[in-house]
């Protein structure tokens, strides 16, 4: 078993990692408009499209000497209507060092084949931009 999570009840709920013991408590919010004070179960979806990237690039960059630490996502989930779900997740990927042309094109592929990238429904919109320092 991967994780356990428990519906803690007034739309709060708390996910245990088995394997590290790591907690997460998420408050759903009543609707979309609501202040949001935690991660929803649909920001952490498209949350993890960002950091399943990152750990594809990190890993199999280690062979080719990439580095990629201090590197940034910001990333806009959008909900559609009718019926409710991610429509579409915006990401700008930032590099903070210089790369050349080929390991730039090796992070680019790597995140277009990424599982959690490859796992998405093809009905989400998925748009990714990605800048480095040079």
């Amino acid at each position: 078993m991967t994780s356990k999570t428990t519906y803690l009840g007034d739309n709060a709920m708390e996910s245990l990692h088995n394997d590290s013991g790591n907690t997460m408590h998420i408050v759903i919010p009543q609707d979309a408009f609501n202040k949001r004070e935690n991660f929803s179960p649909t920001d952490l979806f498209a949350t993890s499209l960002a950091q399943g990237i990152f750990a594809e690039i990190s890993d199999l960059g280690k062979d080719r000497n990439i580095d990629i630490s201090g590197a940034t996502c910001e990333l806009k989930k959008t909900m559609y209507f009718q019926p409710r779900r991610i429509g579409e997740i915006f990401c700008v990927f930032k590099f903070p060092h210089a790369y050349t042309a080929d390991e730039k094109q090796f992070i680019e592929d790597t995140a277009y084949n990424s599982p959690v990238y490859l796992s998405l429904n093809p009905d989400i919109k998925v748009i990714m931009m990605f800048e480095y320092h040079d």
